[in-house]
Parts: C-alpha cells; sequence; structure tokens
C-alpha cells in the first residue's frame, strides 16, 4: 500500500515515539491526521466521558499504561486553553497538565500541536482578557496555545503540525526538554 506524500512527512517526525497526544484549536479537521497516524501504527484512544472532577489527568494517565504505540486526543491539555477563556478558571491545574506531559516523555512520547493557520503563533504578545488582539476567541485560544506548548516543550517534546482540509504538513520540527524524566 502506498502512503500519500503528506504521510511521509508526518511518520519522518513521529517515527521515534511510541505515544502521541494530539491537541489543538477547536475546528481543526483532525480526522486526516488520525487515519495516517493509524497507518503509521499509532491507533486513536480516548479516555471514556468528559473529564474527571476529581483528577482531571488520570483518564489520559490511564491510557498510557496500554501497550504499544498509541494515540491520544488530548483534552487535558485543551482543558488549559478553552476554560479560564469560557468560564474563567481551567479545571486542570498547572501541575497536572506538566505531570501528564512528563508521563508522555517517559513514555517516549511527544505532543503534536495542531494549526489550521498559514503559521504557527509564536512568542508574540499575549493577550490581556479573554480575547486575542482582534476580540475573537479564536485568537486569544492561538495565543493560549503557544504559550501552553512553550510551556509544555520544557517538559516533553513538541511537534507542530499544520493541518488544512487537503493536506498536512510538519511545521516545526521536534523541541528539546529542558529536563529529562525521572529515571524509572
Amino acid at each position: 500500500m502506498s502512503l500519500p506524500q503528506t504521510t511521509s512527512v508526518v511518520a519522518e517526525a513521529v517515527t521515534p515515539y511510541r505515544t502521541l497526544v494530539v491537541e489543538g484549536h477547536e475546528g481543526v479537521h483532525r480526522a486526516r491526521l488520525f487515519s495516517e497516524l493509524a497507518l503509521l501504527g499509532f491507533p486513536l484512544r480516548q479516555p471514556p466521558g468528559g473529564l474527571d472532577h476529581l483528577d482531571p489527568a488520570r483518564p489520559y494517565r490511564d491510557l498510557l499504561d496500554e501497550p504499544g504505540r498509541l494515540v491520544i486526543d488530548g483534552g487535558v491539555i485543551g482543558e488549559l486553553v478553552y476554560g479560564p477563556l469560557r468560564r474563567g478558571r481551567s479545571r486542570v491545574t498547572w501541575i497536572q497538565a506538566l505531570d501528564f506531559a512528563e508521563a508522555v516523555a517517559e513514555r517516549e512520547g511527544a505532543m503534536l500541536h495542531l494549526t489550521a493557520c498559514e503559521h504557527v503563533v509564536e512568542h508574540g504578545d499575549e493577550p490581556d482578557g479573554r480575547h486575542g488582539d482582534d476580540g475573537s476567541e479564536t485568537a486569544a485560544a492561538s495565543h493560549a496555545y503557544a504559550r501552553v506548548f512553550r510551556t509544555l516543550a520544557q517538559h516533553v517534546p513538541v511537534v507542530s503540525v499544520n493541518v488544512t482540509s487537503a493536506t498536512t504538513h510538519l511545521v516545526a520540527g521536534r523541541t528539546r526538554r529542558i529536563r529529562s524524566p525521572a529515571p524509572h
């Protein structure tokens, strides 16, 4: 079976990993990427139900106990972005998110940051409130995702992927963690 050309780009970026956590803006079409990852031996896993009220990251950490390669749709990371924008606070603490990131790194994993725009928001000014520079939630979410992934990249490799309706493009290579995972 011949894989689409975009799969070879994604394959090159994800081959070193056993675990992938996929997260990005709401509305970013993930189905094609999940199909490409499945062809590469990364079956999709999703936690049952919503976020646990006591430990929202627990269902996601439990998925990391499964054997073999896997890809997780990363709702726990999205809560760090959309919780403050919509409810004024996140149900996931930074400590929980960083613990999850380190657990992913210990399982030889990476975070895939999905974008749908022509460029990845980089170290620009962050919005002061709940809305971005143009007043939209989308712009605020872009800034928040950039900040979240810059922080997580200190604990787990982050690979940015631009996903459009027709193609999947690797935008940036792997990051390097500042910290190494704790020895087992």
